[in-house]
């Protein structure tokens, strides 16, 4: 396959994988509110509860899919089997 195919393949699994992580953990947040603070918190505190949990889960996907990303940089040599997704890359200035 090609470099911009890989890249393609990559970016789309990388988008998955991400909205994935996402429903999982506001799943599991809306289950852990459920469990622990549902009765605990008085009933004008639900509306603020998923949004709050909405915004919470995709930071924690951010978090997961960042941490995975950097961890896959360091096994895999990026240049070699995915193309520049913003034009090409350029070599480094000599600056005088």
């Amino acid at each position: 396959m090609s470099k911009k195919t890989n890249t393609l393949l990559f970016i789309l699994g990388a988008t998955l994988f991400n909205v994935i992580v996402t429903v999982a953990c506001f799943i599991i947040l809306v289950l852990l509110y459920g469990k622990f603070f549902f009765n605990v918190l008085p009933k004008s505190g639900d509306a603020w509860a998923l949004p709050i949990i909405f915004i919470i889960s995709i930071a924690a996907s951010f978090f997961v899919y960042r941490s995975l990303i950097k961890l896959l940089m360091k096994k895999i040599d990026m240049t070699k089997y995915f193309a520049p997704i913003f034009g090409a890359a350029r070599p480094p200035r000599n600056l005088k």
